[in-house]
């Protein structure tokens, strides 16, 4: 039986088709996203669909990516680095190939961490490089 937040072993998930990290990568930052929204606005949720789909984009995530990247091990830039390489079978329709290949990288890094259960890296991470004591 599979179980949510099972942890999965990190030489599998570094071996695991980097479009898959992404894929898993899509949806926690989403959920961050969506999560962070409504903890910080009183808003219907139309709104906040609105709010998020401004953050939960390629142009969005490739500039957001920028911010954290000298935050990274090399560990974590060898799984963004592989992924944002990657050949897609998608592409993107209101961003830039370079955009979308950055966006690629960085979700298959959340995906990543999310998978091995690095979920203190992974809110450092989201929080650009923010603790609790910044």
């Amino acid at each position: 039986m599979f179980r949510l937040g099972e942890i999965m072993d990190k030489q599998k998930a570094i071996n695991t088709n980097p479009i898959v990290l992404a894929f898993v990568g899509d949806a926690v930052f989403s959920l961050f996203v969506r999560e962070k929204l409504t903890f910080e606005n009183d808003s219907k949720a139309g709104t906040l669909n609105k709010l998020s789909v401004e953050e939960v984009n390629a142009t969005a995530q490739s500039e957001f990516v920028k911010e954290i990247i000298p935050f990274l091990t090399e560990e974590e830039l060898g799984v963004f680095k592989r992924a944002r390489n990657a050949k897609k079978g998608t592409k993107a329709k209101h961003a830039s190939v370079a955009e979308y290949n950055a966006s690629t990288g960085f979700e298959a890094l959340l995906g990543f961490l999310y998978l091995t259960g690095q979920n203190d890296r992974l809110n450092f991470l989201l929080n650009k490089g923010k603790t609790d004591e910044s």
